[in-house]
């Protein structure tokens, strides 16, 4: 993605159904049912953290969004423990016939930059979570090496539940993803 045919703007600055529009698109209508939806049921996402891609003509071709969730601990006898925040990245969506442009690597690198930018003013550095392909977001760090013992509440491949940041050693090793203050 060329600074010169591209930007990136808050994604709060976009229409919601421009955003929309744009996941069916990329994800299909019926992506509510997906586990991540269940995940983040009932946040909102992250302003700071999300942010919308136009291209040349400024039209909406990708989105990066963030989501606060929690780690449920699994405690002895099915209890659950602290709940421990973290971010979920995600979706990273980009339109199919713009796919291969670059947007995505500018989606991430732009919410990675915030992140570091947030960290530089004080804030706490939370680790990462997705769902989605390691040979894909393992260049910014992301892998299943720590996520073995955590659950999602619906269907997934463990091998795609990905995390990465500092704060990841602090993670509980076992647990349920869902949403922040559920």
């Amino acid at each position: 993605m060329s600074s010169q045919t591209a930007s990136l703007i808050p994604l709060a600055s976009v229409e919601p159904t421009m955003v929309e529009t744009l996941l069916d698109r990329a994800f299909g209508a019926d992506r509510h049912a997906r586990t991540a939806y269940r995940i983040r049921a009932g946040m909102e996402c992250l302003d700071a953290l999300s942010f919308a891609a136009l291209d040349e003509e400024e039209m909406l071709v990708g989105t990066i969004q963030c989501w606060p969730i929690a780690l449920r601990e699994k405690k002895a006898r099915n209890e659950e423990g602290r709940a421990v925040p973290l971010i979920m990245v995600g979706p990273v969506a980009v339109l199919p016939e713009r796919q291969g442009e670059g947007f995505g690597l500018g989606l991430m690198a732009a919410m990675l930059d915030a992140e570091k930018h947030l960290a530089a003013n004080g804030q706490t550095p939370l680790a990462q979570v997705l769902i989605g392909d390691a040979d894909y977001y393992g260049r910014w760090g992301f892998s299943a090496a720590m996520t073995g013992g955590w659950r999602c509440p619906g269907p997934y491949e463990q091998e795609r539940l990905l995390a990465r940041g500092t704060a990841i050693a602090a993670m509980p090793a076992e647990g349920m993803l869902g949403p922040w203050g559920e």
